[in-house]
């Protein structure tokens, strides 16, 4: 007798992100499409869902048709809270959404808040002690608003037992596919990100503030283009007299330049790339660590060590072990955080 799909609430309220909603539904959607290539069922059961039935507008010209009114009874195994770019005003209008999320979470499989969506498991106190992640413009407002709330910015999406952030707009499709990964295995999930020409494991490590976006960020484009050339350069001696020449600058004028511009020095920007480059190398499970480290840029494994170390508190070999795949661990119900891959 096949499985009955999981079902999912997406639940949505006026002002909602519509991209935050859309994004997730089509992961799910592209999921029942592949599962039924393979001759099997449907995966998932999406409802939307809100305070009222009806058309719900969007930050944009969308509206969607919620279908169930959010209460106690028919919880679905997961349900996913989007954000809005006005979350305050959300809140306010929507306070029974804090109220739902406050009798019924413990009875949820999984409960998940995208983006700015954290306000309101943060408002109901069930992020109290926990960590949690949301989109980086308000992720300050979120820690001062909620001190018990252990904020972290960087994280693409972070699990706390069935309590499920993520950051902003398209991070919700990195917890939908991790949603995947979990309940039908890599390789469907895989399939799905190809579809959906996304990735599943994001290229150059998965924070917010990776050295790809610092060098989308920057000002100056001879500045960007110099971030560009270490990207991709990686294995090559990089020093600060190095850099400076190839900006045809002083040395002293360059390095205040590059940490105006980049906001952290070039010395850490450097070693931020090559972290991240080992982390996307640790993917393949079959690249010895040493060849990690050579092809990331460090001058030995020994040094990557320290880095990950340093940076995450783990080895390279446990960073393997354990995102190997999108960073879920579905075999341990604590907390686990995606920053890389």
């Amino acid at each position: 007798m096949a499985a009955s799909p999981r079902t999912v609430d997406l639940v949505v309220y006026p002002g909602f992100k519509a991209m935050e909603a859309v994004g997730p539904m089509s992961v799910f959607e592209y999921a029942n499409l592949h599962l039924a290539r393979r001759g099997q069922g449907p995966g998932y059961d999406v409802r939307i869902a809100s305070t009222r039935l009806g058309p719900v507008q969007s930050d944009t010209l969308m509206a969607l048709q919620a279908t169930k009114v959010l209460s106690g009874l028919a919880l679905a195994d997961d349900a996913i809270i989007v954000g809005a770019r006005d979350i305050r005003a959300a809140i306010d209008h929507d306070a029974a959404i804090i109220d739902w999320v406050r009798e019924n979470w413990p009875r949820i499989g999984r409960l998940a808040a995208l983006c700015s969506g954290a306000f309101f498991l943060a408002a109901a106190g069930i992020l109290d002690g926990k960590r949690a992640t949301t989109h980086w413009a308000v992720a300050q407002r979120l820690q001062s608003s909620y001190p018990r709330v252990v904020v972290d910015a960087d994280a693409i999406f972070i699990r706390e037992a069935n309590v499920w952030t993520s950051a902003g707009v398209t991070a919700g499709m990195d917890l939908a596919l991790a949603f995947v990964e979990a309940d039908f295995g890599r390789q469907l999930a895989l399939e799905v990100a190809t579809e959906m020409v996304v990735y599943l494991k994001r290229p150059g490590g998965q924070s917010q503030f990776s050295s790809h976006l610092l060098a989308e960020r920057t000002a100056r484009p001879g500045m960007r283009e110099l971030q560009g050339w270490i990207l991709e350069n990686l294995q090559q001696r990089m020093t600060v007299a190095i850099l400076a020449q190839r900006a045809r600058m002083s040395e002293r004028h360059f390095a205040r330049v590059f940490q105006q511009e980049v906001g952290v020095s070039a010395q850490e920007y450097i070693e931020r790339c090559r972290f991240e480059r080992a982390q996307q190398l640790l993917g393949d499970l079959g690249l010895p660590l040493k060849s990690v480290a050579a092809r990331a840029g460090f001058p030995d494994d020994a040094r990557m060590r320290r880095v990950f170390q340093k940076r995450l508190g783990i080895t390279p070999r446990d960073y393997r072990e354990r995102f190997a795949t999108t960073g879920v661990l579905t075999e341990e119900p604590g907390a686990v955080t995606v920053k890389g891959s």
